[in-house]
């Protein structure tokens, strides 16, 4: 059998370098990195648009058919509808500060939008598309409803037995979205969906030395280790 020509082995050209296509050598990396931004963003939008609409939806049938500071059974006193108009922020708290509260929704809606295109990671596309869509929810009754433009009062009307504050579907979405964002942070999921391992997130740490100790040095003269 003949020894292979180094020569004509080389007539094809270098082979492709990893992530290439042998053709035009375009990378397909890339490629891929935009289909998980595509079905991230899609899905935070989905979450969003159902947050939304859910609390929308949930909040004319309450203005329809509740009488506010009525009290209306659902699980008995575990959970009750009482409908309120809340000036304040979530759950009913600082109701007198409530244009702050407009234009903290409308600057934590603006960053969401400008920052999701960054968003690989399908856990953190729900954790943004429920703070999105409740944030929006929220915002839209302190923009247009009465007394007035981004003093709008919310609507509230959720009650749970032990529960101090009255809220609402979009303040849900919220607070959900906080205890998401605890697990994925615990977890160690990043924005990009990579995953790293508990041991690799301990930082590695100098091996500590005694009061007074220098550390050893080799010596000039030391045979080289094998």
């Amino acid at each position: 059998m003949a020894a292979p020509d180094p020569e004509a082995a080389s007539v094809g050209g270098d082979a492709p370098a990893p992530g290439m296509s042998g053709g035009g050598g375009v990378a397909t990396s890339g490629g891929g990195r935009a289909r998980g931004t595509g079905r991230a963003l899609l899905l935070l939008v989905a979450c969003a648009v159902v947050v939304y609409t859910l609390d929308q939806l949930a909040k004319l049938w309450v203005v329809a058919n509740l009488t506010p500071y009525v009290d209306v059974p659902v699980l008995g006193e575990a959970l009750q509808f009482f409908f309120v108009r809340n000036p304040g922020a979530a759950f009913s708290l600082a109701s007198g500060s409530t244009w702050v509260f407009s234009l903290i929704a409308a600057a934590v809606t603006v960053f969401i939008v400008w920052f999701a295109r960054r968003i690989r990671s399908l856990g953190w596309a729900v954790l943004f598309g429920m703070l999105l869509g409740g944030t929006l929810g929220n915002l839209t009754d302190r923009l247009f409803r009465d007394p007035g433009f981004g003093v709008g009062h919310v609507v509230d009307f959720l009650h749970v037995w032990g529960f101090p504050a009255i809220f609402n579907l979009a303040d849900v979405a919220i607070v959900s979205s906080m205890g998401l964002f605890l697990i994925l942070t615990l977890r160690g999921v990043g924005l990009d969906g990579s995953r790293v391992p508990s041991g690799r997130r301990r930082q590695e740490r100098p091996t500590p030395v005694a009061d007074g100790a220098v550390p050893s040095e080799p010596r000039p003269d030391a045979p080289p280790a094998p």
